[in-house]
């Protein structure tokens, strides 16, 4: 047994060493540094300062109104995904025509950088030259154009629109993968039964694809909140700080005012707090599943 373990650890070696250096190595090398006042410089020492951080930061609104705005964002850009995903999933489950082009068409914006997404909807967004101003107002929706991405209120919800898009696709795939499990004599069974097409979901499609459906909220949950890349191109955070992210905010208080320690305190805190929203999620829909 000794030394089927030893085999065991063996075999998973390769894949545990990339984890190590790449994930696990550098988030305790962060934590190590949200407990000093590292700057930028090569000159510039680097003293232990215990807590100091993260009391600075308890204090720092700046950095909890980003934290609310990132909030915002990954509720927002997750449930929205979730819900157009899966009515796009029971769209392309069909057994329609053209349907496989469909489902190519679908891949489509998973395909494509974050910069290039974020690049693409600010010409969508322009003022002046944008498609969205031109069909908006050739509908006679809007009498002058409307600037999204500096406008105060609107530019939350045209970034937020952004993520949507941009994260269907991988959302929609696996809820997709999930639907093909759903057993057709079940359906066909209810069908007789004289249920209607709601409940049949509810009774047959939706417990089936649930529990796929709860990994993948809490998946899209982590990577909505610690989006960087089409936020930066879009807005870096503007106007007025009103789609500062809070990585945004840790990424300018790194790289921008070269307080290292700081932002990695920031990050700890990001990563604690996520933590422990997953935590609570995951148990309360594991209870619901066991009951």
């Amino acid at each position: 047994m000794l030394g089927l373990d030893h085999g065991a650890w063996f075999l998973l070696l390769p894949a545990l060493l990339p984890i190590l250096v790449l994930s696990a190595g550098p988030l305790l090398y962060a934590i190590s540094l949200a407990f000093t006042d590292s700057q930028m410089g090569r000159t510039v020492d680097t003293d232990f300062v215990g807590v100091d951080n993260f009391r600075t930061l308890r204090l720092d609104s700046l950095f909890w109104e980003s934290f609310r705005i990132g909030l915002i964002w990954a509720v927002c850009v997750t449930a929205l995904q979730l819900l157009l995903s899966l009515g796009l999933a029971l769209l392309l489950n069909q057994n329609l025509r053209f349907r496989w082009l469909a489902r190519t068409l679908a891949l489509v914006p998973w395909a494509m950088p974050e910069v290039v997404v974020g690049i693409m909807w600010r010409l969508v967004y322009h003022q002046d030259a944008g498609i969205l101003n031109k069909t908006l107002r050739d509908l006679h929706l809007i009498s002058e154009n409307i600037d999204w991405l500096t406008n105060l209120s609107l530019a939350l919800p045209a970034v937020i629109l952004v993520g949507v898009w941009a994260g269907m696709p991988q959302t929609t795939v696996v809820l997709l993968a999930g639907l093909q499990n759903v057993p057709q004599e079940l359906n066909e069974a209810a069908q007789l039964d004289g249920a209607g097409v709601w409940r049949r979901f509810a009774s047959v499609t939706w417990p089936a694809v649930r529990p796929v459906a709860i990994a993948i909220t809490a998946l899209n949950f982590i990577w909505n909140f610690n989006s960087f890349g089409l936020v930066y191109v879009l807005t870096q955070g503007g106007p007025g700080g009103k789609t500062r992210l809070p990585m945004l905010f840790a990424y300018e208080e790194a790289f921008k005012y070269g307080q290292f320690g700081y932002a990695a305190a920031m990050g700890v805190v990001m990563i604690a707090v996520i933590a422990v929203f997953l935590t609570v999620f995951l148990r309360k829909r594991l209870k619901e599943d066991a009951s």
